[in-house]
């Protein structure tokens, strides 16, 4: 048992999925993790983090009434530097607004060796920027002659610079799954990283070689060498309690001279998209362009029948015309927004807040008139036939005017550009392409017609429901899609508990 919290450096973090979940491994009211800094460049997700900072600098079980008023619009954001300016120094001293990179290198190292002080129990967690790395990426930029020298390629340098400098006992590297089949210069990625950061001064270019790691799956007893298939690496969050299916790289170091071999995550069942958010109250979404109000969204819906696609799919198979019949009968929503806090079906332990009585960042996306019908046909055709349609099932009037298409249609590439959410099984990856459109992400009721809210996609993430994003919603979507599930997090840092536990018995 410790006596004072481990250290956790986070370094990428976003809007702080890592670092929660280590924070909220906690026992009779001591917190086993102590993030001691987090460092992110985006404005936005860093004011995330200094806010979730600030938090957790009080008891577990006696948060400060003000956040919850703040939650709720009844108390500006600067207040609390003026309540309890000793928690929000603290707070402004553990997150961080910075770069990473050779401007801002000795200015981190000498923030991370003051933090740690004499600590030699402490892990590194972080995920260097992924997105050229990402497979939907990839597909984007094969034809850009910048792709291969985008820094993002070698931000993991910065991460590997930070071990040679510290050498933390234990490291979390997150990555995407797309790793494995990137290459560089007609080299694979993956291989080149498992050497560096398995000999991580060499790999920066230090001749001094007495640092090494031994590398660990999260999920399987295996040991990595350059036999061992990289796809081991790999975690599908849904087998651990996630509703999500996200499958992402985690690569677990552990310094060579530590006589310590990890254990590996458990399998538990993963609730399904309706038991996470189907109690939420029920809105509707806004019209894009021209008047938006709840009669005129109302008499899009009603006028559906008159128009050519429903009678075309209305002849075919009846439904449709039976589940619109029924939200004519049960009334359709009229609000865009709603802070009636509802509790999920399952895992209330980890999303409520007794103190939490509102419930935040529920609000709609206006679209536009189209996609209102296609919306309404997408989640209709969920309904009846259990899945997801295809560009190749939606009638001729509702495809988009694009030029990719005829090529959806025919399978070649996005067949699946509108893409319902099913309520009885997890969800599709958020990703951060969630802050462009909401296309991926339709709700599965017909009568909501409209893509998921921010608080919905956290709550697909597993991020507590007093958990708050900072900045527009367009960066609230982008934050969400590109965190590392909280609830994840805290099964991977019971994993580091226990090895830095055993540690401190050596």
């Amino acid at each position: 048992m410790v006596n004072r919290p481990y250290p956790v450096i986070d370094l990428f973090a976003g809007p702080g999925g890592l670092g929660e979940g280590f924070t909220s491994l906690i026992h009779h009211k001591k917190y086993f993790f102590e993030t001691m800094v987090s460092i992110e460049r985006d404005a936005f997700a860093h004011r995330t983090l200094l806010l979730r900072h600030f938090f957790r600098n009080f008891d577990p079980h006696k948060p400060p009434k003000e956040y919850y008023e703040y939650l709720a619009g009844n108390r500006p954001f600067d207040d609390f530097k003026k309540i309890y300016p000793e928690q929000w120094t603290e707070a402004c001293n553990s997150a961080l607004k910075i770069s990473l990179g050779e401007e801002s290198r000795e200015e981190v190292k000498k923030i991370i060796s003051r933090k740690l002080g004499e600590h030699k129990k402490w892990v590194l967690v972080g995920g260097p920027p992924c997105q050229a790395y990402s497979l939907v990426g990839r597909s984007r930029r094969a034809k850009d002659p910048d792709f291969e020298h985008d820094e993002k390629h070698f931000l993991y340098k910065e991460y590997l610079k930070i071990i040679t400098d510290h050498t933390p006992p234990v490291f979390v590297m997150e990555n995407v799954k797309g790793l494995l089949s990137a290459t560089v210069n007609n080299e694979p990625v993956i291989q080149k990283i498992i050497h560096d950061l398995s000999q991580p001064k060499k790999a920066v270019g230090r001749s001094d070689n007495g640092l090494s790691y031994k590398l660990y799956s999260l999920c399987e007893h295996v040991e990595f060498k350059e036999e061992v298939d990289p796809t081991s690496f790999v975690v599908k969050a849904e087998s651990y309690g996630v509703p999500q299916a996200r499958h992402r790289m985690f690569i677990l170091g552990i310094r060579s001279d530590l006589n310590v071999v990890p254990e590996i995550l458990h399998k538990r069942s993963a609730p399904s998209v309706d038991r996470v958010i189907g109690t939420m109250p029920k809105i509707r979404s806004g019209i894009s362009k021209g008047t938006d109000n709840p009669e005129r969204w109302q008499n899009l819906l009603f006028e559906a029948p008159k128009n050519r696609w429903f009678k075309t799919i209305s002849v075919t198979n009846d439904n449709y015309s039976k589940i619109l019949d029924e939200y004519f009968v049960a009334g359709f929503p009229s609000e865009k927004f709603s802070n009636r806090y509802t509790e999920p079906e399952v895992m209330q332990d980890w999303y409520c807040d007794d103190n939490l009585n509102i419930l935040t960042l529920h609000e709609s996306r206006s679209h536009m008139e189209s996609d209102l019908y296609r919306y309404l046909f997408a989640s209709s055709y969920s309904k009846i036939f259990k899945t997801s349609p295809k560009l190749s099932d939606f009638p001729d009037e509702l495809l988009p005017q694009h030029k990719n298409v005829e090529a959806g249609r025919k399978g070649k590439m996005f067949a699946d550009r509108f893409r319902v959410q099913l309520p009885d099984r997890v969800s599709t990856t958020i990703t951060s392409h969630i802050s462009k459109d909401g296309h991926y992400y339709i709700h599965y009721d017909p009568s909501q017609c409209r893509s998921l809210t921010v608080r919905e996609a956290a709550r697909l993430q597993t991020f507590p429901d007093n958990y708050h994003f900072e900045g527009p919603r367009t960066s609230q979507y982008h934050q969400v899609g590109n965190a590392v599930p909280p609830y994840l997090a805290r099964q991977i840092a019971e994993i580091i508990k226990d090895v830095l536990d055993r540690m401190l018995e050596d």
